[in-house]
This record gives C-alpha cells, structure tokens and sequence, in this order.
C-alpha cells in the first residue's frame, strides 16, 4: 500500500507536470481554466490526504529516502505533526486560490507569464515542508523563491515592479545564504545534513545563538520581520492579486515553518534568553507593520503591511513558546504555541480573503487607490459584504476566528509571572502592551479599508461604473468568509486539532476543548479564563436582529435613502468626504514623529491672494533610510572604484592572481 508521503510527492510531481504543461499551452484560450482546474484538483486531493491523516493518525511518522540529491545522503522528506499541519495551510491555500484564479485569471493580460510558475510554486512550498535534509530543503526553498519571483515579475513593464522583484531576489537569495548557513553550523564537523543527525547532535550555546541569529534572519526575512521587511510591501502588490494572496497567505507561514523546525525540533531545548530577542522583533513587527498600513492609501500595499502585523503576532507567540518550553512550563509553552498555530491559520484565510477582495475590486475598477475608489457597496455588494467578513476577523473582534488566536496569545501573556528570570517577567507584559495597541490599530486601520473603499460616494468614474465580479471568485471568497466565522465560533475544533504538533514539540498540550459545554474553551482553567464563540454569535445576531426589527416595527416601515453627510458643505460632491490620507491624521500626528519621522508643512496665502492654501505631509521609510540605504550606497561606491579592474591587461591580471595565490600560501602557513 502506497504512504500517504509517497502520495504527496506524487503530487508535487503533478504539479510539476502541470507547470510545464502550461509552458505548452499557456498561450491558448483554454490554458488559463485548465491549469487552475488541475491545480485546484491536486491540491485539494492533498488537502483531504494531510486533513484525514490529522485526524485519523496524527503523531504517525513518514519517512522516504530518494536517490537524488548530494549523492551520499539523498533527498530525504519526512511526513510528521508538524509538516502535515503546514501542508494543510499549503494546500488549502492552493486549492482556494485556484477556485480563485477559474474567475481572475481571465482578466489575467500575460497569463503566459503567471501560469507556468503558478503550480510550480504551489509545488515548491509543499516540498519545503516535507524536505528532511538540509540540500534537499534549501534547493526546494530557493525553488520556491524563485517561482514566486517570476510570479512578481509577470507585469514587468508597470512602474516599479522590476524594482519590486530586484529588491525581492536579493532578500531571499539573503535569506537562503542565512538557512545555509544555520545548517551548516547545526549539521557540525561530520557535515551529515540529515535532520535526524542534527536532532541527536546537542549544539553548544555559542552554536545555539549563531543559528537562533541565522535562521531569524532567513526565515524572518521571507516571513516580513522587521527591519527585513522591505521586500513584502513592493512585492505583493507587484504580483496578481491571487499570487498576492497565496504569497502573504501562506509563502509566509512556510517561513514560520522553517523556524519552528528549526528552533523547537531541530536544535533542542531552548535557552531562556532566546525567547527576548524573538518577542522583542515579533513586538516590534506588530507595530511598525500596522502604523505603516494605517499611512497607505494603496489597497493592496496595506494588505500587505498588514501581513508584516500578524507575522509580529505570530512570533510574539512563538518567543512566550521559547521562553516557556526553556523553564519547563509545558503547559503555558502549548498554550502559547497553540495561539501561534492558530494565528498561522487564521492568518492564510482571512488574509487570502481580503486580497481576493482587493482583486475584485481592481478587476471592477482598475485602481488600488483607495482615494479614487468609493460607494462600492452599492455597485459590488457581494465583495463589499465578504471584504467586510475579512476585516472585522482581521481586527481580532468576535466572533470571528482573528479574536480567538490574540485572544490566546493574550492568555500566555497572562502566564508571565511564572516564569522565573526578571528579564522575561518585566517584557513580556511590555510586548503583551505591543499587542493590544496592534490589535487597536489594526481595527482603526481596516475601519479606513473598508469605509474608504465601499462606503461614501464614487470618488471617481471608474468607481462609479463598476460592477460585481464573476461567479468563481466570489465563491472563493464566500467559502473564506464561512470559514473566518466557523473557526472563531468553534474554535475548540482547530485547537484539538493542533494538540498532536504540541505533543511533538512541547511534550504537553492544551486540556482537550470539544469536551467543554456549549463548545467554550477553557486554555488553563475555567475560573481563570474561558470564551464562548457560539454563545457571542447567537447574542451579537440575536440582538442585531431585535434592533433592526424594533427601528422597523416603530419608527418606519420604509425605506429611505439620502445623501450622505456632507460635513456642511452646502455642494455635495466626494472631496467632502475623508480620504485615506485624512483619515489617519490624527494618528500619524502621535506616531509619525518617532515612526515615520513625519513632517506637515502648511502654506497659506495672504488675503486677497487666488493661490490655494496647500497641506504638505512628508513621511519617511525609517527602516529604509537607515539600513538599506546606505548598505546600497557603499555597494555602489565600492562598484564604481573597482570598476577600472575590468580594463587591465593581461599582464597585470596574472599579477593580480599571483599576489593572491601568495596571499592564500600564507594564510595557510600561518594557520595555528
């Protein structure tokens, strides 16, 4: 009987067939529905085999050795608790986005340039997951950047996306020099790049903390941790917008994979002290990636500053993890871990969501500034009503699944004063602080998504003439939409789910929640902590229905519709309304100062002048300006002065390779 791993590379291996297929094809009419048909095919047929296997025989271990790769080790791939939760989130994001792309896709203008590296990325996060050894990961890992490069690259010609993809390959040819590197140091003198041989080699702590800094490096700098953020915010919204989806979605949470691999199975117990650099970079993330989303006025760009927000999140759960696991705490370190698995999941559904809403609304309208958009709750009701869906869960409100994971990670933070160290006791509740205003800002800014977009007046033609997009798109979204409901009314479900990656990695797991009555949960215990998904749906429906039925019943039984608000303007036109950019104004004036180094300049003529009075607002990438900038500027300025070498002669190029052949006899003669 064929494994479920062998399955599953089979798999792969069909959506490698599919990918050059569609190099064959990718020009005829018919390529676009049979490439995203085939793909939605293969990856819900995974989908259903890793979801059974969690279910019916979740703590199983897989293992296949095949004769490719270095030739004394092999490719191996390995199926585990681990693997098979992230190859759920792989596939299921597969399978949406393809449904997705069956609609989008025929808007597509160079599907010849999206459809041949579509499957092929698909296949290269899959094998990331179940790669077991260091070459055969690493090569599945620039694999999978460099399908989703070319995928960044399909509208090429637009403004600023050749810079967009330039700035992406750096930072993960970057990220893949870091991993390399990691392993090299986990894999030790005998060079055995196997993950068991790494598993049962115990690293010293100066080992430890060169691949805790490498393996935060590579695989923060494809998740989006600050300060290697600076790829996500070009990328995404260079690429189409379900490729956006599938890379903020889930190409994300691959990273954060790689770094529990790594740090809770590959390296061993972790050290205290670990925990406070990953809750420092995690709480800052979640800070700095939502003050920037709060200052675009770009939809997709916010998206996608939203995502860096949420991988803050996600790390600040993973550092309690460590910081737990270190002091033996079992059951606080699956708490916090659970909440970061959660949030992995949560994440690659409404986030995938909200960039297909992003789609919708740039196939109706062509346009992704919010500031020419509006009023398209009238002309898109479906997509607003779903975009509405996808930013209440983002904003971590009830009863939506965005609130059960922050609820949960909040949980942990509570559990600080246990943990031994003075360090740990006085930052965790310091970054828990980091959180809550994240998760406050989140909700101001996905407030300005949604009513800047959908609500008001059209602030321009395009939106005024737009329509509702087709059939399989919004099914796509709709089954989004059901999901963020379903997983934060039950969220008992998903956290039983997830107990079997705990008992792997922390040994312990969180009391099994399904038991509980009235399906609440109960992370610790009831008296200190428990929350009801399906006892806040049925109250917030409930009484939003009594509410509109006594407005209706007593006050009027028609409907009217007015003009909105015009804030005293006798013309109602939309410059009367808020735009994106006035919306956050008060905020960027508590922020911008230290965040952005903000600047407003307000010029106004004398009386009797025709001049308008004007608004300056200056807003700097701080991050950028102080470390990549001048990182750039000396590789330029190196470049320009080493430039002459290209024009030697002969003579003096074997001059050159003397002195440096001399140079390398005496390192070695020197060498103690």
């Amino acid at each position: 009987m064929i494994s479920d791993l062998a399955i599953l590379l089979w798999g792969v291996a069909a959506l490698l067939g599919v990918s050059v297929l569609s190099i064959a094809i990718s020009r005829r009419d018919l390529a676009t529905r049979l490439v995203y048909a085939a793909t939605l095919g293969i990856s819900a047929a995974l989908f259903v085999i890793v979801t059974s296997r969690l279910i019916t025989a979740p703590l199983q271990v897989s293992a296949i050795v095949l004769p490719l790769g270095l030739p004394w080790i092999g490719a191996h791939f390995r199926l585990d608790a681990l693997s098979t939760f992230f190859l759920i989130v792989v596939n299921f994001g597969g399978a949406i986005t393809s449904l997705y792309g069956l609609g989008y896709g025929r808007h597509e203008s160079a599907p010849h340039r999206v459809l041949p590296f579509f499957a092929a990325f698909l296949a290269g996060m899959n094998l990331v997951v179940l790669a077991a050894d260091a070459f055969a990961f690493l090569l599945s890992w620039e694999f999978m950047s460099l399908a989703s490069w070319a995928l960044v690259m399909a509208h090429h010609r637009e403004q600023d996306n050749a810079r967009a993809g330039y700035i992406y390959l750096v930072m993960a040819s970057f990220g893949t020099l870091a991993l390399l590197l990691a392993f090299g140091l986990m894999s030790g003198p005998v060079g055995n790049y196997t993950f068991d041989a790494m598993r049962s080699t115990g690293a010293s702590p100066l080992v430890a903390t060169a691949v805790l800094v490498l393996t935060l490096l590579g695989a923060g700098s494809k998740a989006g941790l600050v300060p290697l953020h600076v790829w996500l915010p070009l990328a995404h919204p260079a690429a189409p917008s379900h490729v956006s989806a599938l890379m903020s979605g889930v190409m994300t949470k691959v990273a954060v994979y790689a770094f529990i691999r790594v740090m809770f199975d590959l390296l061993g117990e972790p050290t205290w002290w670990s925990s406070i650099i990953v809750l420092f970079l995690g709480g800052l993330t979640a800070v700095l990636g939502i003050l920037h989303a709060l200052m675009e006025k770009d939809l997709k760009r916010l998206l996608a500053y939203s995502t860096i927000e949420n991988i803050g999140v996600i790390f600040v759960s993973l550092g309690l993890a460590l910081a737990f696991k270190a002091n033996g705490m079992g059951w606080a370190a699956a708490l916090a871990l659970t909440a970061a698995l959660f949030h992995v999941l949560n994440h690659s559904i409404f986030k995938s969501l909200l960039f297909f809403g992003a789609g919708a609304v740039l196939t109706a309208t062509g346009e992704r500034n919010m500031e020419k958009l509006g009023g398209l709750i009238h002309r898109m009701p479906v997509t607003s009503f779903v975009f509405l869906v996808g930013s209440v869960a983002i904003s971590a409100l009830p009863p939506f699944n965005g609130f059960v994971s922050e609820w949960l990670a909040f949980q942990a933070v509570l559990q600080s004063p246990d943990l031994p160290q003075w360090g740990l006791k006085v930052m965790v509740p310091g970054i828990g602080g980091l959180l809550a205003l994240s998760a406050a800002l989140a909700a101001a800014c996905f407030v300005k998504a949604f009513g800047i977009t959908f609500l008001g007046r059209p602030r321009s033609a395009a939106a005024e003439q737009a329509r509702e997009v087709d059939r399989y798109s919004l099914l796509a979204m709709f089954v989004l939409a059901a999901l963020c409901l379903l997983a934060g009314v039950l969220p008992g479900l998903v956290i039983d789910g997830l107990s079997p990656v705990m008992l792997s990695l922390i040994g312990n797991r969180m009391p099994v929640q399904m038991a509980e009555p009235w399906l609440s949960i109960v992370p610790i215990a009831e008296s200190r902590s428990s929350y009801n998904g399906l006892l806040v749906f049925l109250f917030i429906a409930i009484s939003a229905s009594l509410a509109a039925l006594v407005i209706h019943r007593f006050a009027s039984h028609a409907f009217r519709r007015g003009p909105a608000w015009g804030c005293g303007f006798p013309d109602v036109t939309p410059a009367t309304q808020y735009t994106a950019v006035s919306f956050v104004q008060p905020i960027r004036r508590v922020f911008g100062t230290f965040a952005f180094r903000a600047r407003e300049r307000v010029e106004i003529p004398p009386p009797g002048a025709t001049a308008p009075a004007r608004l300056t607002v200056e807003v700097h990438d701080v991050i950028w300006e102080t470390f990549y900038q001048p990182i750039t500027g000396a590789i330029g300025f190196a470049t320009e002065k080493l430039n002459h070498l290209q024009f030697l002669t002969i003579r003096r190029y074997l001059t050159l390779v003397f002195l440096y052949l001399i140079s390398l006899l005496l390192v070695l003669v020197l060498w103690p």
